[in-house]
């Protein structure tokens, strides 16, 4: 399920965008003069930080978004366009 959006973000994007911060706090604790176990350290709560805050976004989109029925759903599915009142029916035969 694709949820398009301004506030929308493909994993894809933010994979990329989550490696680019990371590179640059593990960039700024090496030039800062950190040791190893203090940029892994600033690493790792980096990445936590930005997952959980990917995951509320997601949440807060799904969470914001208003229930779809199952008509509807799979008419989207399909991408049938039904003029509003009309009903789906679907033909029925045999397999031979």
């Amino acid at each position: 399920m694709s949820v398009d959006g301004p506030t929308s973000m493909s994993l894809p994007k933010f994979i990329v965008g989550m490696l680019f911060a990371l590179a640059i706090v593990v960039g700024w604790s090496y030039f800062d003069g950190a040791s190893l176990g203090t940029i892994i350290m600033r690493a790792v709560i980096c990445a936590v930080i930005i997952q959980a805050g990917y995951f509320l976004l997601v949440y807060a989109m799904i969470a914001s978004s208003r229930p779809m029925s199952a008509e509807k759903a799979r008419e989207a599915d399909r991408g049938i366009k039904v003029a509003e009142g009309e009903k789906l029916t679907a033909r029925r035969g045999s397999l031979r």
